[in-house]
């Protein structure tokens, strides 16, 4: 095994981990949010911000570095059209993830507060689940068109 297939292997399986962990999160949070029950979403929300914590910012971290690698190794280009749109898309994926980091940490404490006084959920929770939910959908769609990017190179 060369150098540059172990770095191709870390970028993919960082995409995988991103894409992965984007859509666990995205169901169990969905899940949870349907139930109405504080207690449940807030343990849930809980580990929505670990898993977010230790998979998607390992990954997110990861590609870049590896990219660049990659870059190097294989003499491609950064002006190549098709890696141009990719670091577009990721800037774009990254507004909107950092902010729905945060909205994930408030909404676990307001859920955690709400079970604890045994009252119901705060309007505050659902217009950040809505505006989480809203992100949700250029962020996850950007992450996607990157990886067709990778794979396609269409340009």
């Amino acid at each position: 095994m060369t150098l540059y297939f172990l770095v191709k292997y870390l970028h993919v399986l960082g995409a995988i981990v991103i894409l992965g962990t984007g859509t666990g999160i995205a169901f169990f949070m969905l899940m949870a949010h349907r139930t109405d029950d504080a207690q449940f979403i807030a343990r849930t929300a809980a580990v929505v911000v670990i898993a977010d914590a230790i998979f998607t910012l390992s990954a997110v971290l990861l590609q870049p570095i590896t990219g660049g690698l990659l870059m190097m190794l294989s003499a491609t280009s950064i002006t190549e059209r098709w890696l141009l749109a990719s670091l577009v898309l990721y800037a774009v994926a990254g507004l909107f993830w950092i902010p729905v980091v945060f909205m994930q940490i408030e909404m676990r404490d307001l859920a955690q507060s709400a079970a604890d006084q045994r009252s119901a959920l705060p309007e505050r929770y659902f217009i950040l689940f809505r505006r989480w939910f809203a992100f949700g959908i250029p962020g996850f769609g950007a992450t996607m068109a990157i990886l067709w990017l990778m794979v396609a190179k269409p340009f």
